[in-house]
């Protein structure tokens, strides 16, 4: 019996990472940290927002990734930006 693949581990695939935190410009903190796993993205790739309040910043990148392992890069170096509290 053969058994359905989850599409999200299917790869290549358009993901959405989705960083929040507390950081001075956290739209170009995110850009260089994911420089060397995807460095040709354009603007139209990240928008940023900042949370009700005004107190946290949330920027999403949608970009395509080729396997867990590169997904995997991309979070390990979002999460090393001081001022990141989440990465999902």
């Amino acid at each position: 019996m053969e058994t359905e693949k989850n599409p999200a581990e299917a790869f290549p695939h358009l993901h959405h990472v989705k960083a929040i935190g507390q950081h001075a410009d956290l739209l170009a903190a995110v850009r260089a940290a994911i420089a060397a796993h995807a460095p040709d993205l354009p603007d139209t790739a990240f928008s940023c927002r900042p949370s009700s309040q005004g107190q946290y910043q949330a920027v999403t990148v949608s970009l395509e990734v080729h396997s867990h392992e590169h997904l995997t890069n991309i979070y390990n170096s979002i999460k090393r930006i001081d001022g990141v509290i989440l990465c999902l």
